[in-house]
């Protein structure tokens, strides 16, 4: 752990997070983390706890981290579709070399209404940007 406490510490939620004034000038020189806020990430909402009022700089803080914070779920969102482009990959050689009558009976209809939604999708976005340009 670093010697250096930062200010603010954000505990994530769901769908966002509560966040701390970290203090660690205090008498008995403990951390000690006071609620400051709660934030609400889907519609940026962020709610003073109590009847506490939110300085500037305590504004500024949780306003990077919504930013921070929706540049990272962005960022996982496509890291988990990339995931799921080599799980349809490896399904496709389990299903070829792998599965079981039994096994493929078990996913099969599943599986192609999953990949003919997303088909269907795939192909409506596709040409609505090629009708874009």
């Amino acid at each position: 752990m670093s010697a250096e406490l930062p200010d603010y510490y954000f505990r994530v939620r769901e769908n966002g997070a509560v966040v701390f004034k970290v203090d660690t000038e205090n008498r008995h020189r403990r951390i000690e983390m006071d609620q400051i806020a709660v934030i609400n990430i889907r519609n940026g909402e962020v709610k003073p706890h109590g009847q506490r009022t939110l300085t500037e700089a305590d504004k500024a803080e949780i306003d990077r981290w919504i930013e921070d914070r929706k540049a990272l779920l962005a960022q996982r969102d496509i890291d988990d579709i990339h995931r799921a482009v080599d799980y349809l990959n490896l399904t496709t050689q389990w299903a070829q070399s792998k599965a079981s009558a039994d096994q493929l009976e078990d996913v099969t209809d599943r599986l192609l209404m999953a990949m003919h939604d997303l088909r269907s999708v795939l192909v409506r976005k596709k040409a609505d940007r090629l009708r874009a340009d």
